[in-house]
């Protein structure tokens, strides 16, 4: 859930950080019940893995992948035990500290994707994935940044890949828009991560960077 923050609260930008919308609607703390919610879905059988097993699809073995915005670490878990090598990035500590005690081996990077480093993050990568909601929850304003900062850590023929609910304060129409300016090129657009039909309330978009 990204974006602003840096690595400690004493340094944090505190006018951006009350403006993300993240934190403005969860005090940056929602990390123990968003992990408990999804394990209860796992336990009772719902397949939790849906967004990574879209992306695994898209990639090559072994694919460097930057999950931006990675909350509790379970789509970047889930990716690198399928064989690619993955760092999250969050900002909410609380949901990293989830991601790191489910998943110890894991990369995770507490920090602001307009402020992290290409190195932090394994630049250049196969792939950006935004998933739950992470394109909703950047902070109003900084969205074509972010986009154009992630479009420039893609190597040739990278991915980035996005999903999120396309009827909350981002359309469709605008990642669209912001990929473009960043000089990424349209490859696909779903209405789900299973491949349903583009044009209802959640939108699922590949864009590439040429090669």
């Amino acid at each position: 859930m990204q974006n602003p923050s840096t690595s400690s609260d004493d340094d944090r930008p505190a006018d951006r950080w009350v403006a993300n919308r993240w934190i403005a609607e969860t005090g940056g703390t929602a990390g123990p019940e968003y992990a408990a919610r999804f394990a209860a879905l796992a336990e009772a059988g719902e397949d939790v893995h849906g967004e990574a097993a879209a992306v695994d699809a898209l990639l090559p073995r072994r694919a460097r992948v930057l999950d931006a915005g990675c909350g509790t670490g379970r789509v970047a878990a889930e990716l690198a035990r399928r064989g690619h090598v993955v760092t999250g990035v969050d900002l909410d500590a609380s949901m990293l500290e989830e991601a790191r005690r489910a998943h110890p081996a894991g990369r995770w990077v507490l920090g602001d994707l307009l402020e992290v480093a290409p190195e932090e993050v394994g630049a250049p990568l196969d792939a950006v994935v935004l998933a739950g909601n992470v394109v909703v929850y950047l902070t109003p304003g900084t969205e074509g940044t972010v986009l154009a900062r992630l479009a420039g850590w893609l190597a040739p023929g990278g991915l980035l890949v996005a999903g999120f609910a396309a009827d909350r304060h981002v359309a469709a129409r605008d990642l669209a828009g912001w990929c473009a300016a960043a000089g990424l090129e349209p490859v696909s657009s779903a209405g789900g991560w299973g491949g349903e039909a583009p044009g209802g309330a959640y939108s699922v978009q590949v864009h590439r960077r040429p090669r």
